[in-house]
């Protein structure tokens, strides 16, 4: 790989006025911005469908992409709703954080607005019942059937979930919840226009991410994104294909994924999301994985794994348990996956998120898989001149991080720092403790020997804990924080091109 850097945002961290960060203008000014800073990457974080929590991390399907993301200044000009039941909806009264309570309750009955107000509705009204309209509605149809392997069951399970109350699948009647073909259809039958509707936001979405992903592309800029190694348990993929993990005749997981205790945890971290099934996996060629990554990459540039280690043996905790003390370690399908990914896909542009605790067998299964693994200087700077995560260890095929969306800013973070980590930070950088900065520690990553640094957009603003995205294994106050209009400064974007520049990873064409 060549020298590149790039800066971490979600998209429902921009600026926009109806209360999250979407596929909107700011997308586009965005876009504009990185060019500008001679950057080459933006990651993204996984675009699915948010559920409890939400994070995108625990979607309602890995397939799927999140309704939230639509922009609905581009609904306004198409005439499907107006811009007075937009501003309607009142989706928040703070610029600065997204309130996911007053989004939910909004957004959705807005949505179903502007499908019944659309040519795609089930009894298109006035104009839009016009032929003229037909082939936007062919179109539609078209997008249907390319995605037929997914969005028939993710658009009935919403459906049904929606009728349920919003409860999860495992609670649905038994013959919904094993999948009765005549429960299946009755359902099908009666939600049909529920189900279109849902079929209708998930054209929408595409329709929009292409757009924004052409007009970065076309100006230099690639696309990082996510997907979690695990789906959530309340999912359509868990529901639809209970064969893919490990569930009982009844359709309930017989164990869940989690970690073990550590010195962060003392009773391990339960996730609760369903294993995989790898026997299954193997005996079909590891089919839905194929086209699991497949389609990642019809949305992506490059993709980054979360969790990486659990290819390579997982943590398996029995359901129903409150924590994860009683867990067991069970081998993963390791490069037989790699080696049948790259037989029908090709060699693809993926980032390994190798981070935590990491055996032998996992350093292997990263060399053997060739993919970059991540650096993260947080964790640099806590047990001396042998830690991996120093900038003097890296080795080209990596990503460096200042810090990810799961740490602290990278000023909370100092702010944060034992003085003996502050002592050390500052002599291997050459500062003075006093004088250390985040600027420093940006610096250390864009002149280390990682191929790419990602360095996240609140440590170049140099903003503290406020503007946190996630803290692990806590809910109720993540994924909220957003820029504010006016913090794109054309002096920031020409102080991140100077140091990419220095640094020797401006995009070939600026060089």
């Amino acid at each position: 790989m060549k020298r590149r850097s790039g800066i971490l945002l979600p998209i429902t961290s921009l600026a926009s006025e109806y209360g999250i960060g979407c596929f909107s203008k700011e997308a586009y000014s965005f876009v504009d911005f990185l060019n500008r800073a001679g950057q080459t990457y933006w990651q993204i974080l996984p675009l699915g469908q948010t559920g409890y929590g939400d994070s995108p991390y625990q979607s309602f399907s890995t397939f799927a992409g999140n309704p939230y993301l639509i922009d609905l200044e581009a609904l306004i000009l198409k005439g499907y709703i107006s811009a007075a039941d937009a501003r309607e909806s009142g989706f928040t009264d703070d610029p600065a954080y997204t309130d996911y309570g007053r989004i939910y309750a909004g957004r959705f009955p807005l949505l179903r607005r502007a499908f019944e107000g659309s040519p795609f509705a089930s009894r298109p009204q006035g104009d839009f019942a016009d032929t003229s309209y037909d082939g936007e509605r062919e179109a539609f149809e078209a997008f249907i059937r390319e995605n037929a392997s997914w969005i028939h069951d993710y658009a009935l399970y919403t459906a049904i979930k929606a009728r349920e109350g919003g409860r999860p699948w495992t609670e649905w009647e038994e013959s919904l919840r094993l999948r009765d073909p005549e429960a299946l259809s009755a359902a099908g039958e009666a939600l049909k226009d529920e189900i279109r509707f849902v079929m209708f936001q998930q054209y929408l979405f595409s329709c929009q991410w292409r757009d924004l992903k052409k007009y970065a592309n076309e100006r230099g800029i690639r696309i990082i994104g996510d997907i979690p190694i695990y789906v959530a348990a309340d999912s359509a993929d868990a529901w639809s294909h209970p064969e893919l993990f490990e569930f009982d005749e009844k359709g309930f997981p017989t164990v869940v994924a989690g970690c073990p205790p550590d010195a962060f945890s003392a009773t391990g971290q339960l996730w609760g999301n369903p294993i995989y099934r790898w026997s299954y996996h193997k005996e079909t060629g590891y089919r839905w994985w194929i086209d699991r990554i497949r389609h990642a990459f019809r949305t992506l540039d490059v993709l980054r794994i979360d969790h990486f280690r659990g290819f390579d043996a997982y943590y398996t905790i029995p359901y129903g348990a409150d924590n994860a003390l009683h867990g067991e370690w069970e081998k993963g399908p390791g490069m037989d996956l790699f080696d049948a990914l790259r037989r029908e896909l090709g060699d693809l542009e993926i980032i390994a998120e190798d981070l935590g605790y990491l055996t032998p067998s996992v350093h292997q299964l990263l060399a053997d898989v060739g993919y970059p693994g991540m650096k993260v200087l947080q964790f640099a700077f806590e047990s001396g001149p042998s830690n991996m995560y120093l900038p003097g260890h890296y080795t080209p095929n990596s990503v460096v991080y200042t810090g990810t969306h799961d740490n602290e800013t990278t000023a909370g973070w100092l702010g944060n720092l034992q003085p003996w980590a502050r002592d050390f930070a500052a002599e291997y950088l050459g500062r003075e403790p006093q004088d250390l900065t985040v600027l420093d520690f940006i610096r250390a990553a864009m002149m280390s020997s990682a191929d790419t640094a990602i360095i996240p957009l609140q440590d170049w603003l140099g903003l503290t804990n406020e503007a946190r995205i996630n803290t692990p294994s806590t809910l109720g106050d993540n994924w909220k924080w957003r820029l504010v209009r006016g913090q794109l400064t054309e002096d920031l974007a020409g102080r991140i091109r100077r140091m990419t520049e220095i640094y020797d990873r401006l995009p070939g064409d600026d060089r």
